[in-house]
């Protein structure tokens, strides 16, 4: 019986040991996801789910775009060169894009785990944010802001050729419509009125079973769906952008209260420590006067 006793003992103690060890264990997950800023990695994901529709089915589809018309609407080099010129500035302004959105990300995410950790450790008067993070705050939410408009030129401007797919698009379906009054030679589309070609393109238009070869072939069906996905792209990225100028603006708010409730309180604690000091003088004189 006696030999059994420190046995227990024992295994009792070791059961604690690894109950405080789990306890820890979960309280030290607890505190590390406390200080995820779940709003901006909500943000960041959106906003790196948009850029790569955008970029990347957008690099695609201008791609696809330029060989559908150098086989079908403008046969010779000269009279798109400008429009294979422009097509290839903007896929290096994809590339840019792509680029710096993926860097610009991730430094919001960073600033918003900054500032989650800095307004509760200012809440616990153990830190005390500087006027230069203050001010990083507020240059990044002007940039964003910036930013936030230019994509929703883009947005705008990503709209266009999927208007332009889209009639070509419903050109098509009339052609197959067995309702259809119109002879095929009747259907054409002419891409020169658009001003995406010069007026002397040849042939700069296809009408009848040209047209309908053309709505059959891979390049038209594929850029047409890739340009909508662009689309939506460019939309989330202005929802992401938007989302993190409403964060941005929420932790300037946050960290300038909390500049200002951390100086009340240096003022309030200085003026109780003045109020002691004045009783203990009073104290001391009258006991001085006493003796």
């Amino acid at each position: 019986m006696d030999g059994t006793k420190p046995a227990m003992e024992s295994n009792a103690e070791e059961t604690q040991e690894e109950g405080q060890e789990s306890k820890g264990c979960f309280e030290c997950c607890i505190k590390c996801l406390g200080g995820v800023p779940y709003a901006s990695l909500v943000a960041t994901i959106l906003c790196f789910s948009g850029v790569a529709l955008f970029c990347g089915c957008g690099h695609v589809a201008l791609t696809g775009t330029l060989t559908m018309l150098e086989n079908h609407f403008s046969r010779v080099t000269s009279d798109h060169a400008t429009l294979t010129m422009v097509i290839q500035i903007l896929q290096y302004i994809i590339y840019g894009i792509a680029s710096f959105f993926f860097v610009y990300a991730i430094v919001l995410l960073a600033e918003g785990f900054y500032t989650t950790s800095a307004v509760k450790k200012e809440l616990q008067s153990d830190f005390k944010t500087t006027v230069c993070g203050r001010c990083i705050t507020a240059f990044f939410m002007f940039l964003t802001y910036i930013l936030a408009l230019a994509f929703l030129g883009i947005f705008g401007f990503t709209a266009i050729p999927v208007f332009l797919f889209f009639n070509m698009w419903n050109t098509c379906a009339a052609m197959r419509s067995p309702l259809a009054n119109l002879t095929l030679s009747e259907l054409c589309v002419d891409v020169r009125q658009y001003g995406v070609i010069s007026w002397n393109a040849t042939p700069g238009k296809a009408c009848g079973a040209t047209l309908g070869d053309i709505c059959d072939t891979s390049e038209f069906y594929l850029s047409y769906h890739l340009y909508i996905v662009a689309f939506a792209g460019a939309g989330a990225t202005v929802i992401a952008l938007i989302h993190y100028l409403m964060i941005l603006g929420a932790n300037w708010a946050y960290l300038k209260g909390a500049v200002t409730t951390h100086e009340y309180q240096d003022i309030k604690t200085k003026d109780d420590q003045d109020l002691e000091a004045e009783a203990r003088s009073k104290e001391g004189q009258n006991s001085s006067s006493y003796s």
